[in-house]
């Protein structure tokens, strides 16, 4: 089996040798998805956070290889995430993605579950006459006050989302004025005795216009992930919300069950 020495000298232990497999040039595999999976094994087990990898020449001289084929191996990891290049000084480890909770949860609450400290960043707050589309959402008629609370969602430190609500205001008609550095809007809702108890929500790929770009740390034209949730109170419908997550921070895990066959179907 091949070793291989972080030259930088950052790896999680200084001058501890990683063990790395090597390539199988008999193998059916493509030798670039061969390096990606040995590179992904030190991501996951070796190294540490933002520490860097091997260059692209380095790869190559090590492994035998094209340096087209080491390129392509990191070109893969960077596109999932699991890497992120810095001009002028090298490819590093990136976060490690985050699962997108399938539930109605806040996101203070999701983040302190993660052990990660939440954080909130108010951009705006104000009052709007419901369109009919607005109205629609939140069974309001058209021209009916609603509040917009749109905030930058951190995560020890790290912009992770843009959420935009919008809540009626006749359900909590202080709400504009109340403080959410220290709780969640789900927990200041739930002090109007509006207790969210079922919620749906629709995401979609979407493209980071310049603004929420810029916002969120990332390139114009950056992959995000484009939410929509409506929550409700028992009948009443309390908030609709549009928000942008980012998709290098982000995955989607849900569990599949085998569909049972009806009586007297095809198996």
């Amino acid at each position: 089996m091949g070793r291989w020495t972080n030259p930088t000298g950052a790896s999680p232990e200084v001058g501890k040798e990683q063990a790395l497999t090597t390539i199988d040039a008999r193998s059916p595999v493509p030798k670039y998805f061969q390096l990606r999976e040995i590179l992904l094994d030190l991501i996951e087990n070796e190294l540490t956070v933002d520490a860097p990898v091997p260059s692209e020449r380095e790869l190559a001289a090590r492994y035998g290889l094209s340096r087209m084929t080491a390129r392509q191996a990191v070109e893969h990891l960077v596109s999932e995430g699991r890497l992120y290049r810095v001009q002028g000084k090298g490819t590093f480890v990136a976060r490690p993605k985050i699962d997108m909770p399938l539930r109605l949860t806040s996101f203070t609450e999701d983040m302190r579950a993660r052990g990660l400290t939440p954080g909130s960043r108010d951009l705006g707050r104000h009052e709007i006459e419901a369109t009919v589309a607005l109205g629609r959402e939140l069974s309001v008629e058209a021209g009916s006050p609603v509040y917009v609370i749109e905030r930058l969602r951190t995560a020890d430190g790290v912009p992770m989302a843009l959420e935009r609500s919008h809540i009626p205001a006749h359900l909590a008609p202080d709400l504009l004025t109340e403080s959410l550095v220290e709780r969640s809007l789900y927990d200041l809702l739930a002090s109007y005795g509006l207790v969210l108890d079922r919620g749906e929500q629709v995401i979609e790929a979407g493209i980071a216009d310049s603004n929420d770009a810029g916002l969120l740390g990332l390139a114009p034209g950056s992959a995000v992930l484009l939410l929509q949730r409506h929550c409700w109170a028992g009948s009443v419908a309390v908030e609709y919300a549009v928000s942008t997550y980012r998709a290098d921070r982000y995955q989607l895990r849900a569990s599949l069950d085998i569909a049972s066959a009806a009586p007297g179907g095809t198996k």
